[in-house]
């Protein structure tokens, strides 16, 4: 697309990401990110319970939900149904220009669409865990979906919006607020990714795991705390644990940031 152009999110939106082919849009610097107050920014690596506390955080407070790994899925799941290689950046980008993508901000609602079909569930098998870190390899990409992903949150009807994903904190709302570091250890993480997954073979899961953490942290380090940013260790916390201390993480930051 030579002339990308970036659509004005709603609560649930449909639309070909923008500016697949590289060409820099609006707002593609992080200076003076509208909407960088309405960001509570949550990274961490598969398996460290990011989705399901984010989605509990969102619910109790009433903020908006984006889980920003999904629409790397759901491009990964595009490129693969188009018969073409997620190692292949030229097919990323082609399949990037023509991406009928539909993401919700509802914890409720976390339907994922292309065009009429909906991969809510397709998107997290493992043929697609298995070829997302090609997707999520391309600048490009990455650049312009973090654009789409600041101008959805700033748009937003919410007070506030959980942002979840592996470099909000540091990529994509370098300026929030609230930004967290939700982690556990390996094998932790591990055993609960083979729990989502029932019917998989737990050691296939774990293989799958660390391959991705490998190649992943080669593009953006999601392992490490940038200054700023707070750490969650979850691995000796159970879920209602888990929520609460990220509760007063924000708390704190929020009245922190009131309070200048």
């Amino acid at each position: 697309m030579s002339d990308p152009s970036i659509p004005t999110p709603h609560s649930s939106q449909r639309s070909a990401l923008p500016g697949a082919s590289g060409a820099r849009g609006p707002g593609s610097g992080t200076e003076n990110l509208p909407g960088a107050g309405k960001f509570i920014a949550i990274d961490g690596p598969a398996g460290s319970g990011k989705s399901s506390v984010s989605a509990a955080i969102a619910r109790k407070r009433g903020y908006g939900l984006l889980d920003t790994g999904a629409a790397y899925r759901a491009l990964a799941w595009h490129v693969l149904e188009r018969g073409d290689d997620t190692d292949d950046p030229q097919a990323v980008l082609a399949a990037a220009s023509d991406f009928d993508l539909r993401l919700g901000l509802d914890p409720d609602d976390r339907t994922v669409a292309v065009g009429d079909t909906d991969i809510t569930a397709a998107i997290r098998e493992p043929r697609v865990s298995g070829a997302v870190s090609g997707v999520a390899r391309v600048p490009a990409v990455r650049e312009q979906v973090n654009i789409f992903f600041r101008s959805l949150v700033a748009n937003a009807s919410h007070q506030a919006v959980v942002v979840e994903g592996r470099d909000i904190t540091t990529v994509v709302a370098p300026d929030a607020p609230v930004r967290i570091l939700l982690t556990a250890a390996p094998e932790v993480r591990a055993a609960r990714r083979a729990g989502e997954l029932a019917g998989e073979n737990a050691a296939e899961v774990a293989a799958a795991l660390h391959k991705r953490d490998a190649s992943d942290s080669a593009v953006v380090d999601f392992l490490n705390a940038a200054e700023g940013v707070e750490v969650v260790d979850t691995t000796h916390l159970d879920f209602s644990q888990t929520i609460d201390a990220v509760l007063a993480v924000i708390d704190r930051k929020q009245g922190a940031e009131n309070g200048r």
